[in-house]
């Protein structure tokens, strides 16, 4: 249990803050109130400020050596796996599909939480921790989010249920999305905290860097407890359930097996098959909302899989760690 303490904690503390706000907070159907504004400016500030600057605040400390550019290809192939699987499923059920709910159920089972819920998960394992950041980040900054920027948006412009004559032609899509990676606040910390790893600061600098860090990673997850508390619809349950379990279940075990099979261990596998098995990405809800995908399914993926994270991770602990 001493590894869900500060996790559930935090999970807890920000669905609990949730349900305070609902109850209590004046306007909450309004989109202006504290039950709405909370979360959203809290978003705001991790996203442009809280995880770039805790990015540098534990890359000073991480082990950035080794093979480290093996986390993105880890992270691709199994973005690639995911989307080959859901694909399969599709076309093997005899029900049909609308092309929006093909796009939310290909990217739940591609794309996962790797960031908010996939640092402080590798953070505060004691199996795992500050040491190994480095492989959580490569996995993150150079798989994930090109994958969502990319491949994601690739697949929710084809399948969503936008009019072609209302999309803009593909060069100027194109530039968006590479302009999109280029200025994300994650990649400028990721080059940021490689050019000051070398550079001696001062040492209370170093340290309430680091504290930062830290106090980010618990927002992080105060965050998510409030997203999750905010959810509300729980649709095509039995769709989500199976892009969840390719998400959660078939990607890691495919990860940990093939990592094994190349030799590799340790920590370094764990964090990769951590980072596989995360739950379904909440930039699947900005692309369900840009491209008119299935929302209802969108939203029942994120909610369904965060909750399945902890039945999963101490299963992943106890198959490719001893734990």
């Amino acid at each position: 249990m001493r590894l869900y303490g500060p996790i559930g904690a935090g999970i807890c503390a920000g669905a609990g803050l949730g349900a305070l706000l609902c109850r209590f907070a004046p306007h909450r159907e309004s989109s202006h109130g504290l039950y709405h504004q909370v979360p959203l400016r809290l978003g705001r500030f991790l996203f442009w400020l809280g995880i770039p600057l805790s990015i540098v605040g534990f890359m000073r400390r991480a082990d950035l050596s080794g093979n480290l550019y093996l986390a993105p290809v880890v992270a691709w192939a199994a973005i690639l796996l995911g989307l080959l699987c859901s694909r399969l499923w599709i076309r093997a059920d005899q029900e049909a599909w609308a092309r929006p709910t093909q796009g939310s159920f290909s990217l739940a089972a591609m794309l996962g939480n790797t960031g908010y819920i996939g640092y402080p998960v590798v953070l505060l394992l004691p199996q795992l921790g500050v040491g190994v950041f480095g492989w959580a980040l490569f996995y993150d900054a150079l798989g994930t989010l090109l994958g969502s920027y990319g491949l994601g948006a690739i697949l929710a412009s084809e399948m969503g249920g936008q009019s072609p004559t209302s999309s803009p032609p593909w060069r100027q899509q194109w530039s968006t999305r590479l302009r999109a990676v280029g200025q994300n606040p994650i990649i400028l910390a990721f080059g940021l905290g490689l050019g000051l790893k070398a550079i001696a600061l001062p040492a209370w600098l170093d340290l309430g860097l680091y504290q930062f860090a830290w106090a980010i990673v618990m927002l992080s997850l105060l965050l998510m407890g409030l997203r999750i508390q905010q959810l509300s619809s729980w649709q095509h349950l039995h769709r989500a359930t199976v892009a969840v379990a390719i998400k959660m279940l078939v990607l890691p075990l495919a990860v940990g097996l093939g990592l094994t099979a190349l030799g590799i261990d340790g920590p370094p596998r764990l964090v990769m098959i951590l980072q596989a098995g995360m739950p379904c990405a909440f930039s699947n809800l900005v692309l369900a909302e840009a491209y008119d995908l299935d929302r209802d399914l969108s939203v029942t993926c994120v909610g369904l899989s965060s909750i399945s994270l902890l039945f999963t991770l101490p299963l992943w602990l106890w198959a490719f760690s001893g734990e």
